[in-house]
């Protein structure tokens, strides 16, 4: 008995479904590795500029001189590209757990290039991050992506993520105006809260604006509406924050470069993810 249209129809729509995830979580895997090295280079690279002139941590600039910590830059660039990418393809749930994944890359580099020595409890984190990550990855639910920037602008100003927002910016300022001077030099929890906080809304902004270039691709232009522009915004304005601090962060910490802040903001989306997008069944 051949299949009905219906059935057909399904069958096609979750293969495509497929497909999409499948080029998000290789975008996201390759987004990792890219991320995880980056880490590594930057942080070379602000030691050799913090030794022949003011450190990072102390808001010296000189980084901007060293040609590693470029290196470093564009490969996180490079990263973030292909993590933007994924999000185009996949959901927020599926694919940022996958940036724990450069959590373990830093941490083996770190303990080759940087000759920070890789303990037991250290490995065993790593081994945890993995676990959580494959958890939540499996047993992400489904959703049904947004079609067009107002309804996710909808979403995102409902009641709940309104809330989470104004709690996220009241405690970031709180940790940059007062924290940061104060406590920034003695305790590393400072800068990774303010990159933590901060990336949260960007992984947000970021998947919105990822949903708008891919439907002005297929011929639904999403340049006319306002939202899009103020979602740019906040991408661009958290990850200029984000990354300012990082360096601080970088300096400062003794440990390995990124990986703390790496879990914390790999863990952040997919818990805040049902606040902003509504999960829909099709």
């Amino acid at each position: 008995m051949a299949a009905s249209p219906t059935r057909d129809a399904v069958a096609v729509a979750e293969s495509a479904l497929f497909s999409d995830n499948l080029k998000g979580f290789i975008l996201a895997v390759a987004s990792s590795a890219f991320i995880g090295a980056s880490f590594i280079l930057k942080k070379k690279g602000l030691r050799r500029a913090g030794s022949s002139g003011a450190r990072a941590a102390v808001g010296g600039y000189g980084y901007l001189l060293e040609p590693l910590w470029w290196v470093g830059m564009i490969t996180m660039i490079v990263g973030e590209i292909a993590n933007f990418v994924a999000y185009i393809f996949a959901p927020a749930v599926l694919v940022t757990p996958l940036g724990a994944l450069s959590i373990i890359v830093s941490a083996i580099l770190a303990h080759f290039v940087l000759k920070e020595k890789l303990r037991w409890m250290g490995a065993l984190g790593c081994v945890l991050c993995i676990v959580g990550s494959t958890v939540i990855v499996l047993h992400a639910p489904e959703e049904r992506t947004p079609s067009s920037v107002e309804e996710i602008w909808s979403l995102a100003t409902q009641p709940a993520f309104l809330l989470y927002t104004a709690s996220a910016i009241a405690v970031s300022l709180v940790l940059m105006l007062h924290c940061s001077p104060r406590y920034g030099q003695t305790n590393i929890m400072v800068y990774l809260g303010i990159c933590s906080i901060i990336g949260s809304l960007t992984v947000m902004s970021i998947k919105a604006i990822g949903i708008a270039i891919k439907l002005t691709v297929e011929g639904v232009n999403q340049a006319g509406y306002f939202q899009t522009w103020i979602f740019a915004m906040v991408s661009v304005t958290c990850i200029i924050i984000q990354l300012n601090y990082l360096n601080m962060k970088s300096i400062v910490n003794r440990a390995w470069p990124g990986i703390v802040q790496g879990w914390v903001i790999s863990w952040e989306a997919p818990l805040l993810d049902p606040i902003t997008f509504k999960r829909i069944k099709p």
